[in-house]
């Protein structure tokens, strides 16, 4: 799962004993090493599933750690594309390797846009935010796009209950809410508490129109339904 070149596993326990924020700061060096790093497959799915809804002018990144996103939203967007992220590491790592894109740090739950943008994307982030906090999230999306944007992320299919993948996400989100409750500062971070549903229903909430298509690129489940959907969340333009 991780390369030569990724961090030991004293640098992940540093990590996780830290905040959020300062925990990312301490990764961002060594985070493109990693698998929690969006893998390409997904990007690339992301970006053929949205091109035929374009074209997009100013393309936002919401969450974007080392500029993976920035780059997809690049062949997407014909104009500028920015990262919005609360680690001045991970920010540091996507300006040398996106000079031309913007950046930005700020507190996402706090977005300081204004319908600069048609088109938001994020991925891997929801879990860093708990279910109280989606409402701030989505509405400072909703503010920062144009009349008719689009806000798009991949969401992945709950793993069933039989499979290993279910019982390692429970047992890390377990692990998690542990340390939690006898550390601080708090590390957020939780694989099972942004269920399509729930996400769905905060979308709307904050005044999106909300659909998904399937990512069938990404592979089928055994039940024939796909690993992966992206969500659509358009902002409604004005007079409807």
């Amino acid at each position: 799962m991780f390369s030569p070149q990724g961090p030991t596993l004293r640098e992940l326990a540093i990590q996780a004993l830290s905040s959020v924020e300062r925990g990312y700061d301490l990764l961002a060096p060594k985070f493109d090493r990693t698998p929690f790093r969006t893998p390409d497959s997904i990007l690339g799915a992301t970006a053929d599933a949205l091109r035929p809804l374009g074209p997009f002018d100013q393309g936002l990144d919401v969450c974007c750690g080392t500029g993976a996103g920035v780059r997809t939203l690049e062949t997407l967007c014909r104009g500028r594309v920015t990262g919005v992220d609360f680690s001045a590491g991970m920010l540091a790592q996507a300006r040398a390797a996106h000079p031309d894109a913007d950046w930005v740090r700020a507190d996402v739950r706090a977005l300081p846009f204004a319908e600069g943008f048609d088109l938001a994307v994020s991925f891997g982030a929801l879990g860093h935010f708990l279910p109280a906090e989606r409402p701030a999230l989505f509405a400072g999306v909703h503010r920062a796009l144009r009349p008719g944007g689009l806000f798009a992320f991949p969401i992945g299919a709950p793993p069933s209950l039989t499979s290993g993948a279910y019982w390692a996400l429970l047992g890390f989100d377990l692990a998690m809410q542990v340390r939690n409750a006898v550390w601080r500062p708090p590390f957020v971070m939780y694989y099972r508490t942004c269920p399509l549903h729930a996400v769905r229903d905060d979308l709307a909430a904050a005044g999106f129109t909300v659909t998904t298509v399937p990512m069938t690129a990404l592979g089928r489940r055994d039940d024939g339904s796909p690993r992966y959907r992206l969500v659509l969340a358009r902002k409604v333009s004005d007079g409807g």
